[in-house]
């Protein structure tokens, strides 16, 4: 495809090895604090990857969607329980392009979607375009499309994808166009196909698969997205044959799979899964591992990084009491309790799914209240996290653990799981505590920041745990078991194991002998660093996936 009308523009000149021009599609983004478009890890892996690019100096544009009312608002029931509340947002510090684009959706050929800049300046971002189909000229349903985050009506959900997919293309070509095109998880799948039909070749097209999960990789029926505008034109039946699979079925990981020059998982562990997933699946493009990580200057503490680069285990020690009572400032407004900055603390914190575990330290409750009233050697735990609105096993969960806390002075369970309140929890734990089942979590992002700020993973060995982890030296790995087995034995052999661990290793070495704590701490950084920051990974992006 030809370059045409060029507007692309960059802040900077791009650096030699980073000077192909990319588009990275993802639907969300957690750039900042103040830009709600983002509910969870994916949103953070890609704010980070736009952040890295820009300090790298990356030929790279970032292609969202202008969510506006975000995903949504956590808040409390009068009994404290999840209440899930939707605000409007308007952000002045997104510049209106006055590029607009069509896209036919169902039955309506003309839905307007315009493009809305992040200038780089603003959060230290490439520039990023933000699509709203909120248009004057737009009927109401079209206007709507961009209201929430993963919306739970169907249609309105393959509609965002062809938003993001087409009508960010075609973004794309109105800035003069990509050598490569980059879709962050199966989302945005419609610019493959749009693409394809204006010449853009299968060498420009590149992919990540970020889950093993069945609801990370959408499977609708063909005929109906064929119905919908799904593929940018009517796809005859002929076509739309070579594109199903299961007796009708569009799977966008295949697709994605299929069109893509190469694609990769998220985690070397991952990359294991995800060509076993889909290697019964003719024509896929070779997956590789680049295993995602987050961006260092964004999340880690200035002073935990002065006192790493000095070796002053002293001051790690005291910033983190200066950070855990910052913490516990937070836990007071929100709780009422009041929680000892010399105390333990652990931190369960991340998106709320049932695979995750959240609950998982109360497997055997009769020996985790035993443990946590102990008061020679106190412990004290924080949940926090958001569950899909409408995933009501999860929101159970998070209900539950609040129902058990209010009994108990040293639990706590946070609202308002989003970019601060991450960072105070990753800044103020002593144990980040990492629960999916095995296999489950493609690769789990959260525990690096958390290692970069002086905390001590506490996980299963799945995700980038295994490539990370020196047990007892720079963490704490529970022992691996056998992830065919049923749910329930999954379960108890971990609680178990996490009991063992917990009592035997972690709380003794954190009361009982100091300096091998601060050790551990330190090695954990130093580990964590530079391998698990995203400057090695948007690296490795144009290494090993655009320049090839």
């Amino acid at each position: 495809m030809s370059l045409k009308k060029d507007k692309w523009e960059m802040p900077y000149k791009p650096a030699k090895e980073f000077k192909k021009r990319v588009a990275y599609f993802s639907m969300e983004f957690a750039i900042h604090q103040d830009l709600h478009i983002y509910s969870g890890g994916l949103g953070f892996l890609a704010g980070s990857h736009m952040r890295s690019a820009y300090e790298l100096k990356q030929n790279l544009i970032g292609i969202g969607m202008l969510w506006k009312f975000g995903y949504y608002d956590q808040q409390r029931n009068e009994d404290q329980t999840l209440s899930t509340n939707f605000v409007e947002r308007q952000y002045d510090f997104l510049e209106d392009t006055g590029i607009e684009v069509e896209v036919q959706l169902h039955d309506n050929p003309h839905v307007k979607v315009r493009a809305y800049k992040l200038k780089p300046e603003t959060f230290g971002t490439v520039p990023m375009y933000f699509l709203s189909t909120d248009v004057e000229g737009n009927d109401h349903l079209s206007r709507t499309i961009t209201n929430h985050l993963y919306d739970a009506n169907e249609l309105t959900r393959i509609s965002q994808s062809i938003v993001l997919g087409i009508g960010g293309a075609k973004v794309v070509e109105a800035l003069g166009g990509a050598d490569i095109y980059h879709l962050n998880e199966g989302h945005g799948l419609p610019a493959f196909y749009h693409l394809r039909d204006q010449g853009v070749t299968k060498e420009q097209m590149v992919f990540t698969t970020h889950t093993p999960e069945k609801a990370g990789n959408e499977e609708r029926d063909g005929r109906h997205l064929n119905r919908c505008g799904f593929f940018g034109r009517v796809l005859s039946n002929e076509e739309l044959q070579k594109e199903m699979i299961h007796g009708g079925m569009i799977n966008y990981t295949i697709s994605a799979l299929r069109l893509a020059k190469i694609s990769n998982a998220v985690s070397k562990l991952h990359g294991v899964v995800a060509n076993d997933m889909w290697k019964g699946y003719h024509g896929i493009s070779k997956i590789i591992a680049i295993t995602n990580a987050q961006n260092q200057k964004f999340w880690q503490d200035d002073k935990i990084k002065k006192a790493w680069e000095t070796k002053d285990v002293d001051k790690i020690s005291s910033r983190k009491k200066e950070l855990k009572r910052k913490l516990f400032a937070e836990v007071e407004k929100q709780t009422g309790k009041k929680m000892d900055p010399d105390a333990l603390t652990i931190v369960w914190a991340r998106r709320f799914a049932g695979y995750k575990r959240a609950d998982l330290l109360l497997f055997d409750q009769e020996r985790f209240i035993k443990m946590i009233n102990d008061t020679e050697k106190p412990v004290q735990v924080i949940w926090a996290g958001k569950p899909y609105p409408m995933d009501y096993y999860a929101i159970d969960i998070f209900n539950h653990l609040v129902r058990f806390s209010k009994d108990h002075k040293n639990l706590a369970v946070l609202i308002g799981y989003e970019i601060e309140l991450s960072r105070m929890l990753k800044l103020g734990s002593d144990v980040w505590l990492n629960t999916p089942r095995i296999t489950r979590e493609a690769s789990g992002t959260s525990g690096m920041t958390a290692a970069m700020n002086a905390s001590v993973n506490v996980s299963v060995n799945d995700g980038w745990i295994p490539e990370f982890e020196k047990n007892k030296k720079n963490c704490f790995v529970l022992p691996e078991g056998d992830f065919q087995k049923p749910v329930w034995e999954q379960d108890e052999f971990d609680a178990l194991n996490l009991y063992d661990s917990l009592e035997k290793d972690v709380i003794p070495t954190y009361y009982k002998k100091p300096a091998t704590w601060q050790k551990i701490v330190m090695q954990g950084i130093s580990d964590v660093i530079p391998e698990f920051t995203s400057r090695r990974m948007a690296t490795d992006y144009y290494k090993k996936m655009y320049n090839i």
